[in-house]
């Protein structure tokens, strides 16, 4: 039996809702049954301890003028990428607007609320209609695009890793009974099983490496990395490859001051330094990486994580991920997106209406 289009469509979009909305109910659950069994030891009666009017209440608390700054950041990394969109497309001997290229990556922020990875396609197949630039150049460009976000993420991750190793490594330490067999987490075998297998699996590789070179999949596994070299490579061949390289990092120091500002809105987060909010930034990071609507569910949880290691308790980290979340997934992503659909017709009526012969 044949799938049409539309109902793979609409398969594809239940599956990663669900995905995301099972992921944050269990997600909540968790850090619900961790919430009441607080207020048990805290003597505070069940029905007066409810972990959804904590959440209402935090909001309650937030400070407003940090929120629009965490606004203001992100807005500003958007227009950095569409300046760094604009240079990709130049050498192929297109100019596109500036209005164009911005919209057009909100829109895409909008389309990936409802398909995890779809805002790539939206975003190129937008530029492409309204620029006429042909779909095959546009979505070249974004491979390099997401290829330089993939090197500053890997940067972040290293520095991160770099100034709170320590932080880190005292976290794994003083956590280390909660392992399966009550030993640390080192102690567990199931742990020790799996490192096993993965140091097997390399050892294998590397052993019959011939071997598998000549499987399809390691082909096209191959044929990507090769890809996504020559991309890289392409980028210092562009005319302003130094102005092209500090937009990319400006996209990432945007998105970090987003993290710092959510930090500080929040009152029990507030008083987190620069090395706590770049770890919490790695950690929210990976959760958009998972695929799920924006980011749902898979960045609470591992918002949570990364908020622990610094002695914040799950439901206040419960509550900053949905204040982070809510700001920029929901009410940002939306109202522009929206603004988007609305604004790109508008913007690009002269130059699709036909042209007047005089009688």
């Amino acid at each position: 039996m044949i799938m049409s289009p539309t109902i793979k469509k609409i398969l594809q979009f239940l599956f990663f809702l669900g995905l995301g909305v099972t992921i944050l109910s269990l997600v909540f659950r968790s850090q619900n049954n961790a919430f009441q069994e607080q207020c048990r030891l805290d003597g505070i009666p069940s029905d007066q301890c409810s972990l959804v009017d904590k959440l209402l209440h935090d909001f309650s608390t937030v400070h407003l003028g940090w929120l629009f700054l965490v606004i203001v950041a992100f807005t500003v990394s958007n227009m950095l990428r569409a300046w760094r969109w604009q240079m990709l497309l130049e050498p192929l001997g297109h100019r596109v607007g500036f209005g164009n290229s911005l919209l057009s990556i909100l829109l895409g922020y909008f389309a990936n609320l409802g398909f995890p990875r779809m805002g790539e396609v939206v975003r190129a197949g937008t530029l492409s209609r309204y620029e006429r630039v042909p779909m095959e150049q546009v979505m070249g460009t974004l491979v390099v695009d997401r290829l330089m976000d993939f090197v500053c993420l890997a940067l972040v991750m290293g520095l991160a890793f770099l100034f709170e190793a320590d932080t880190l490594w005292a976290f794994i330490h003083q956590n280390q009974n909660t392992g399966a067999s009550g030993g640390g987490i080192l102690q567990n075998p199931v742990v020790w099983a799996v490192l096993g297998l993965f140091v097997a699996g390399g050892l294998l590789a590397f052993l019959f490496r011939q071997r598998l070179s000549q499987l399809p999949v390691f082909k096209k596994i191959g044929a990507l990395l090769e890809g996504f070299w020559d991309g890289l490579r392409s980028v210092f061949r562009l005319r302003h490859a130094g102005l092209f390289l500090a937009y990319s990092l400006g996209i990432w120091l945007m998105f970090y001051l987003q993290c710092v500002f959510n930090l500080k809105a929040f009152p029990p987060t507030a008083g987190l330094g620069a090395g706590a909010a770049l770890m919490v930034f790695v950690f929210g990071t990976l959760g958009f990486v998972i695929p799920s609507p924006g980011g749902m569910g898979t960045f609470h949880a591992l918002a949570i994580a990364g908020l622990a290691l610094y002695g914040i308790v799950g439901s206040d980290g419960f509550s900053y991920a949905n204040i982070a979340f809510f700001t920029i997934q929901i009410f940002y992503n939306v109202v522009a997106g929206l603004l988007s659909l609305l604004l790109l017709p508008i913007l690009n009526k002269k130059s699709a209406a036909p042209t007047q012969r005089q009688p």
